[in-house]
């Protein structure tokens, strides 16, 4: 099968997705789609004969979702997330990566499961960071107080690209021919390449399209402008070395903040944000459909099922001491609305970006167990956390 034969199947796929759950559920998008294909893949599992499965599962392979993601979506989701949020700060994501990678590793050992180290922090970097493209349109549905809202999806788009950064350099150490060992001065140098660099990149992409951007009053053109900068931007960054996502999360506050205020007409604003708020509606409406559709392709084993409902937990637990903490201390120096730690943690959700970097992990023999866990995780993330979301918001304004 072509891959614009797969992409037609999947965009049709969504579209229906989306009508049935306009018309029936009135879920968030990303979850009446999600739970849409995910009924649809399991009922392929259980009724659909070898054919139509096997079938299926070609067509779903020949996307290489992890592919499409990293070198397509990603760019454009976080960018268009950017371009909304005004500067929030960045989480430390050092101490929840090594707690939850030592805490799965230990459940894990305790289950039986030869589970090295190296593998449990891969899982802890991709499974850490928070998805602002998940995040976003479901608190918005759930009516979350609008400055709580901008404190967790700003914080979930910096730990996207934080999170990446630090995947691919522990993904460097474990895949290098040496095995996981590395100087302190050599992962500095990555660290410095990426994440450093992603920065400065993606600062003076920004100030370029900034300057572009004034200097015209065309919103057909100011849209093509941002729409370089996402797709030139980013496959420049993958050129250069550097991280694209953090330049592409540097780039959309830039425009969105400064550019917004000083380079554009109201008319332009009006049309961009219509532009890019669609954008990110139909690209975010179709990873979820993949995310759905991935159970076609990922063997869950009964010891696989086990460790993804040991990691849920866990990964709640991390993430309510990585939130925790941070904000009780600032809350001696400023005041949080109520349930903050709650909603941050129970809102924090897994989506795409963790499935496509388990998805790239090379073969071996922790990839099952990777991708099974965090295949768990973003199911929960979604369907419960997802669907439970505005009972905890209600809660907290009463």
């Amino acid at each position: 099968m072509t891959f614009f034969a797969a992409g037609a199947i999947l965009i049709t796929l969504t579209a229906l997705f989306s009508y049935v759950n306009e018309r029936l559920l009135r879920l968030p998008t990303p979850v009446g789609v999600m739970l849409g294909a995910l009924v649809t893949s399991l009922g392929l599992v259980v009724i659909g004969g070898p054919g139509l499965l096997g079938w299926a599962e070609t067509a779903l392979r020949s996307i290489a979702f992890d592919q499409l993601f990293s070198r397509g979506m990603l760019s454009f989701l976080l960018f268009a997330g950017a371009l909304h949020i005004n500067l929030g700060d960045l989480d430390r994501q050092k101490w929840p990566i090594l707690t939850l990678a030592t805490l799965v590793w230990a459940a894990l050992g305790l289950l039986g499961f030869e589970f090295p180290y190296a593998a449990a922090l891969l899982f802890g970097a991709l499974i850490s960071p928070t998805d602002p493209i998940a995040i976003l349109s479901i608190l918005r549905k759930a009516g979350v107080p609008k400055d709580l809202e901008t404190l967790i999806t700003g914080e979930s788009l910096f730990n996207d690209g934080v999170g990446v950064v630090v995947f691919s350099v522990i993904l460097g150490l474990t895949t290098s021919p040496s095995g996981f060992h590395a100087t302190i001065s050599g992962v500095a140098l990555l660290l410095l390449e990426e994440a450093f660099g992603g920065i400065v990149f993606g600062a003076a992409l920004g100030l370029l399209a900034y300057r572009m951007l004034k200097s015209v009053d065309n919103y057909s053109v100011e849209v093509l402008i941002t729409l370089a900068v996402v797709s030139g931007g980013y496959a420049l960054a993958q050129q250069i070395h550097t991280s694209g996502p953090i330049a592409m999360v540097v780039a959309g506050l830039l425009i969105g903040n400064h550019g917004r205020l000083f380079a554009m007409s109201s008319r332009t604003r009006e049309r961009l944000d219509t532009f890019w708020e669609m954008t990110d509606e139909i690209l975010n409406a179709v990873l979820f459909v993949l995310i759905g559709m991935e159970v076609l392709v990922i063997k869950l084993t009964t010891g696989y099922m086990e460790a993804a409902l040991v990691a849920v937990p866990l990964v709640l637990l991390s993430r309510f001491a990585s939130v925790g903490v941070p904000i009780g201390c600032i809350r001696l120096l400023r005041p949080f609305p109520a349930r903050t730690v709650r909603l941050m943690t129970w809102g924090g959700l897994r989506g795409g970006i963790s499935v496509a970097l388990a998805l790239s992990v090379p073969a071996g023999p922790s990839r099952g167990l990777v991708v099974a866990m965090t295949y768990g995780v973003v199911v929960f993330s979604i369907l419960v956390q997802g669907l439970t979301i505005s009972k905890l918001t209600g809660a907290a304004r009463a």
